[in-house]
C-alpha cells in the first residue's frame, strides 16, 4: 500500500517528528511505500521515503498552513494513495495522530473570549472539527486518552474511532552510560562548575512547556541555594522572552537556553533533576525519557504522562490546578531531598516495563489495519453498487 504522511514542519528533535519518521520507516520495512508532505524539512533526508517540501508564503502562520494543505492534497489527489495520515489537524485525512490537547477546550478555558473572535482561532477550530466531528470518519491514533473526554464533549467523537498507541522509547536511544561522565559532559557543555546542581527542561515550545514557571522557581530559591543552581532548557523555540525574564529576575547567568541537540539522553543522564512543568500536554514523552535516563522527575499534573511519575514513585507531581508557590517549594525540595537515588531507580525499573509493551511497531500495525479496512470497504461498495 501507499501512504501519504502530512506534517507542517519536520525537525529532528521534535517528539512528534521522531515518531512520524519511525513509523514511516516501519511501514517501508514491511514493504509499503510512504511519501511525506511538509512545508520545511530540517536534517538528513530518509532513505527509501520521498519527501515533498512545499514551502508557502503568507502574512500569518495559519494562512501558510492553509496553503500548504491545499498544495499537499492537490498532489495527493493527483496520485494514487491508499491512506492519508496527518500529524496536524486538517480536513481530508483518513487518520490523525492526536498528540496535542483539544484546541477548543483550551481556547474556552485558558483564553479571553476576544481570542475566539480572531481569524486564527476560527481556522484552527475548523481544522480540529474536521478531524473530530461526529459527522466525519477520520480515525484517531491517540498516544494518550487524557484528552478524549474533551474531544467528545465538544464534538461527540465516537469512542470506536480512537485507537490507543502505547508509549514508545527506543532502547538504543536510552542506553545508560557512566553517570559521572555524563555529569561532567553536561557541565562542560554549558560552562558550569562541577558541583553545580542542574535542572534540565527539554521540549519544543517553551511557553507551553512551562519554562517561565521553572525560571520563577529558580529565582525563588534561598540565596545560599540559588548560587550554585542552574537551569538548562533545550528545544526548538525563540528564547528571547525567557532570557529577558531571567535577566529581570537577576538570574540570567544561571539560565541557559539552547536550541535542539542530538545528545538529549546524555544531558538527561547528567542532570540532577529533569522537570516538565507544562501548562497542558496531551502526553509529555520527555517525562518517560527522563525516567529512562535515571533522572528524578518534577512534573505538572496537567501532563498526560505525569501519572507515570506517580505510579513509579520516580519524583514529584505538582498538583492541578498549578500553584507557583507550591511548585517553588517542590523545586527546592528536589535539591534538598535524600530520595533522588530511590526515585532514579524506581523510574528506571518502571520504564523497562514500558519499553517491553511497544517495540515501535504499534502505530504502523494500526495504520496497516485501518488502510486494509478502507480498501475492503471500497471493494464492498463497488460490488454492491
Amino acid at each position: 500500500m501507499k501512504f501519504a504522511f502530512i506534517i507542517f514542519k519536520y525537525f529532528p528533535f521534535g517528539g512528534m517528528q521522531r515518531d512520524m519518521l519511525r513509523t514511516a520507516n516501519e511501514l517501508v520495512k514491511r514493504g509499503h511505500a510512504v511519501e511525506i508532505f511538509t512545508m520545511t524539512w530540517q536534517g538528513d533526508l530518509p532513505n527509501h521515503i520521498k519527501v515533498r517540501e512545499l514551502p508557502q508564503k503568507a502574512w500569518f502562520n495559519y494562512q501558510r498552513y492553509e496553503q500548504f494543505i491545499q498544495a499537499s492534497f492537490a498532489l495527493i489527489n493527483a496520485s494514487h494513495f491508499d491512506y492519508v495520515f496527518g500529524y496536524n489537524r486538517m480536513p481530508g485525512l483518513d487518520a490523525h495522530f492526536a498528540a496535542d490537547p483539544c484546541f477548543i477546550e483550551r481556547a474556552h478555558k485558558q483564553r479571553h473570549f476576544l481570542y475566539r473572535l480572531l481569524p486564527r482561532f476560527k481556522w484552527f477550530a475548523a481544522c480540529e472539527k474536521a478531524v473530530f466531528s461526529a459527522d466525519t470518519d477520520t480515525k484517531i491514533l491517540a498516544v494518550s486518552l487524557t484528552e478524549k473526554p474533551h474531544f467528545q464533549h465538544w464534538y461527540g467523537t465516537q469512542s470506536e474511532r480512537f485507537h490507543y498507541i502505547p508509549p514508545f522509547l527506543s532502547p538504543e536511544r536510552f542506553v545508560l552510560q557512566d553517570k559521572t561522565a555524563m555529569r561532567a559532559h553536561l557541565r562542560k557543555t554549558f560552562g558550569f562548575d562541577a558541583n553545580d546542581f542542574v535542572f534540565l527542561l527539554t521540549g519544543s515550545g517553551f511557553a507551553m512547556k512551562g519554562l517561565d514557571r521553572a525560571i520563577l522557581a529558580l529565582a525563588a530559591l534561598p540565596d545560599d541555594v540559588r548560587g550554585n543552581t542552574r537551569l538548562v532548557a533545550v528545544g526548538q523555540d525563540n528564547p528571547k522572552q525567557f532570557q529577558k525574564m531571567a535577566k529581570k529576575l537577576g538570574i540570567a547567568n544561571q539560565v541557559v537556553i539552547s536550541k535542539g541537540r542530538p545528545d538529549i539522553p546524555q544531558l538527561m543522564q547528567g542532570a540532577d533533576v529533569c522537570i516538565h512543568p507544562a501548562y497542558r500536554e496531551n502526553t509529555g514523552l520527555v517525562i518517560l525519557e527522563g525516567m529512562a535516563c535515571g533522572s528524578p522527575m518534577l512534573v505538572a499534573a496537567s501532563c498526560g504522562y505525569a501519572h507515570h511519575v506517580a505510579d513509579a514513585n520516580a519524583g514529584i507531581v505538582s498538583d492541578s490546578p498549578f500553584n507557583q508557590i507550591d511548585f517553588n517549594q517542590q523545586f527546592l525540595q528536589m535539591i534538598q531531598t535524600d530520595k533522588k537515588t530511590e526515585w532514579s531507580q524506581n523510574g528506571l525499573a518502571y520504564v523497562q516495563q514500558i519499553m517491553q509493551a511497544n517495540d515501535g511497531s504499534a502505530e504502523a500495525e494500526i495504520l496497516i489495519k485501518l488502510a486494509n479496512q478502507k480498501t475492503s470497504q471500497k471493494i464492498s461498495k463497488r460490488v454492491n453498487a
